[in-house]
């Protein structure tokens, strides 16, 4: 063995060590200390600095398979800037953090591929941009390496999409712009265009607030212009990324943990060779338009609905007449809505303080209520003292944090008797705070109900939190007992669940009264419709001009019944036939449900209640069919008023179905609905056994009453009559179902009985809303058998 003394008092010298690695080098007493090279015995190489015995500075390694790292190191691991080298060709030259990509780089794959942006934990993750060798780009957010966030898609033959990305897949609103000038604003989900939207045609006044992402904000009336703007925006976008190139992040790693001399160190490339081809194979103007030969005029604009990439609807914006085409007739002139139905409540909103309140109480109140062991709750839990009281100063006191809201009393009703619903829903206190009381915003609804109340969405959407008038806050109060019998004894309840009430007094006396409620729709299934259903027809109608896709519409406008299987039609209403008796003796309590609902409204004396029912539309196999031979025409300012012609195969048409039926208990996860419980339904489909509902290309979904309800939406026999006369007229639709009774905080009052007294003067006493309690709910179950009809 060779040494030698340096210059700095270290030791140079050469050492096979027990384990058969070597080490040539420095050492500081025993350990590797300054440069030295190290190999290991399956051939692995470092040559660079060492810092008490772990590879520390810069160096160079290389392993046996060929692939090599230069750059730094700390503490053994891979990390700071340096350059990695993939067996395959791939090159990666940016910022790591033990043994991963972490920080901004630029990856080129072995496909020629490049990206080049913000990395976490070895995965593309922040801004970036990803260029694709055949030369379509993506410039925008990224998350655990997918597409995520707000972005822009650029192909090369010219057409470009702003839009939100979910996975890797276009997924909510967006914006796509064709090369010849045309384009397309409205929402996509899963890839798939879906919901309202509008198509312009070249040389049409494109609306300049899109306000779709962060990436391309600002257009012009006309095409140059626009595409100019959006030249510039993408360029400010590139330079903010050289600029972040120059950002050292090396210097705020974490402190790395050790690793043995006697190993070879572990580079984790969990980035993958390359984003997968499908997501930019094709542009959008190319995958969901119809053909047509007719001349189109260039003014046009035209108001469009899609149901997973294919167009049922189109007809000219502001035009009355109703269209053709084949596909879900529209109801009714919808019209974009240029805002979301809902926007997060930041700092300086109107709601902001209210909603630093809200949150400071109720996490206040559950932290204080579930300590308390659980227990069967007692008369004096719906009593005037179970109440909760406290006031929060901004300062602080002995039992309340600092903030930086405004000084509020806070109030919370019957806490004990909420603290068990929610365990009856199996709602989790912690992911109870942390939907609504967590760091993210509550989301405001951007119209208030007719009543003046307004909603409030928890960032994930599980609850909906609804200001009370006084008036109501007491009927509540006052059912409340028998609300929570009802509710403990039918566990298939289509009522509104209740998890709490509270209300916060503001300086100088002003009170404001909430209470919190689980959403029906917490679905990730898209609601293409949803109605407001009472069984009374005086003013259940909505005018044309009001219409958008996020309005919730009346008993008039719906010009569908549903067919249900039997089973489940029979867990709805009351006609339960003799052989299914014994059958289905774990069912009889949810047999009567609606009924049963509705005879505990009456004995309240409750009425103006109504049926929320949201409706999810599936595209049958064979229209999917003709939306795959639909060529790019859209691309060339080409509107789609004709169909294609395609012959369908007759397997094409029988396996048209858009949904599944699988046994429950057969392998796979299912996706729950929010907040339910009790048994789940049978199906006749299904051989009379608990049945999953299988969406193919989106998922697997537990079934229960007036949740993920699968049927067949059918006209109405007037609209039928109508478009008999068209034989490509698609009359039917498998749809997926969400139901429940709402708004149940409305007696039959002296002000109600002088309304009906008035109304009736003018009405049909037997249309208006305001009736007796006992004929509202028969009036209201009658509507409901017909919206249901038995089938045949």
């Amino acid at each position: 063995m060779a040494r030698a003394e340096t210059s700095k008092g270290s030791i140079q010298r050469g050492n096979t060590l027990p384990n058969g690695d070597i080490y040539v080098g420095s050492f500081d007493g025993l350990v590797p200390h300054g440069p030295g090279k190290y190999m290991w015995t399956d051939g692995a190489l470092y040559d660079g600095e060492w810092d008490k015995s772990k590879m520390t500075g810069r160096g160079l390694i290389q392993w046996p398979s060929g692939a090599s790292y230069e750059g730094d190191f700390r503490g053994g691991f891979i990390d700071g800037a340096g350059t990695f080298k993939g067996v395959d060709g791939s090159v990666y030259n940016g910022s790591w953090r033990m043994n991963k990509k972490h920080g901004m780089g630029t990856m080129v794959y072995s496909n020629s591929d490049t990206y080049e942006g913000f990395w976490n934990e070895g995965l593309p993750d922040g801004f970036g941009k990803y260029t694709w060798a055949d030369g379509n780009v993506y410039i925008g957010r990224w998350k655990s390496g997918k597409m995520n966030g707000s972005g822009v898609m650029q192909w090369i033959n010219g057409d470009t999409l702003d839009c939100n990305w979910l996975n890797g897949l276009a997924h909510g609103k967006g914006y796509c712009k064709y090369a010849s000038g045309a384009c397309y604003i409205g929402t996509w989900d899963r890839g798939l265009k879906d919901g309202h939207g509008t198509f312009y045609q070249p040389g049409s006044k494109i609306p300049c607030n899109l306000e779709v992402s962060d990436c391309l904000t600002s257009h012009d009336g006309t095409s140059a212009s626009s595409s100019s703007n959006e030249k510039i925006t993408i360029g400010l976008l590139f330079l903010l990324q050289k600029l972040c190139k120059n950002w050292r992040l090396c210097r705020f790693l974490q402190r790395p943990r050790r690793i043995s001399n006697g190993t070879t160190p572990v580079f984790d490339d969990n980035s993958g060779s390359h984003l997968c081809q499908d997501v930019s194979s094709k542009s959008f103007s190319a995958d969901d338009q119809f053909l047509q030969d007719s001349e189109v005029d260039k003014d046009s604009v035209y108001e469009r609905e899609y149901v997973q990439g294919v167009l049922i609807m189109e007809q000219p914006k502001n035009e009355d007449s109703r269209m053709s085409e084949s596909g879900i007739a529209q109801e009714n002139n919808w019209v974009k809505q240029a805002k979301g139905p809902m926007e997060t409540i930041y700092k300086g909103h109107r709601s902001y303080y209210l909603m630093l309140n809200l949150q400071l109480g109720i996490r206040y109140t559950v932290g204080k209520i579930t300590p308390v062991p659980l227990r069967e709750v007692r008369s004096n839990d719906f009593g005037p003292r179970a109440r909760i009281k406290m006031y929060f100063p901004c300062e602080g006191s002995q039992y309340t944090p600092p903030h930086y809201s405004v000084d509020f009393f806070w109030k919370d009703y019957c806490p004990m008797v909420f603290r068990n619903l929610r365990e009856m829903f199996h709602i989790d206190a912690a992911d109870y705070m942390m939907s609504i009381c967590g760091g993210d915003s509550l989301k405001e609804l951007s119209s208030p109900g007719k009543s003046g109340s307004i909603f409030y969405l928890s960032q994930d959407e599980r609850f909906v939190i609804k200001t009370l008038r006084k008036t109501e806050l007491k009927i509540l109060l006052k059912m409340l007992p028998k609300y929570y019998n009802h509710v403990k004894a039918y566990d298939n309840t289509l009522i509104t669940k209740f998890f709490g009430v509270h209300r916060i007094t503001l300086k100088p006396g002003r009170k404001v009264r909430f209470v919190v409620m689980g959403n029906m729709f917490c679905t990730e299934l898209r609601i293409h419709r949803k109605y407001d259903l009472k069984g009374s027809t005086q003013g259940r109608s909505t005018k044309k001009q009001n219409i958008n896709e996020n309005t919730t519409l009346k008993d008039l406008d719906l010009s569908y019944v549903f067919h249900v299987d039997k089973p489940w039609r029979e867990a709805l209403f009351r006609q339960i036939a003799t052989f299914l008796l014994l059958f289905f003796l774990n069912i009889l309590l949810s047999s009567f449900m609606i009924a049963l609902d509705c005879m505990f409204l009456e004995s309240q004396s409750i009425i103006d209640y109504s049926m929320l029912l949201g409706i999810h539309f599936r595209a049958p196999n064979h229209l999917k069919s003709i939306a795959s031979c639909q060529n790019a025409l859209e691309s060339s300012g080409i509107s789609a008023e004709t169909e294609c012609s395609v012959a369908l195969h007759h397997e094409e048409t029988s396996s048209s179905k858009g949904f599944l039926l699988v046994a429950a208990d057969e392998p796979g996860p299912a996706v729950r609905g929010s907040h339910i419980r009790g048994s789940m339904v049978r199906a006749a489909e299904g051989g009379y056994e608990e049945v999953d509902l299988v969406l193919p290309g989106t998922g697997r979904f537990r079934v229960q009453l007036g949740v993920n309800m699968p049927a067949r939406a059918r006209k109405g026999q007037e609209d039928r009559n109508v478009e008999i006369e068209n034989g490509d007229t698609i009359e039917e639709y498998d749809v997926v179902l969400y139901l429940g009774i709402i708004d149940i905080l409305q007696e039959y009052n002296v002000s109600k009985r002088v309304e009906h007294a008035v109304k009736s003067l003018k009405f049909d006493p037997l249309s208006i809303s305001a009736v007796d309690p006992n004929l509202y709910s028969r009036r209201f179950i009658s509507f409901l058998e017909k919206v249901f009809p038995e089938q045949d």
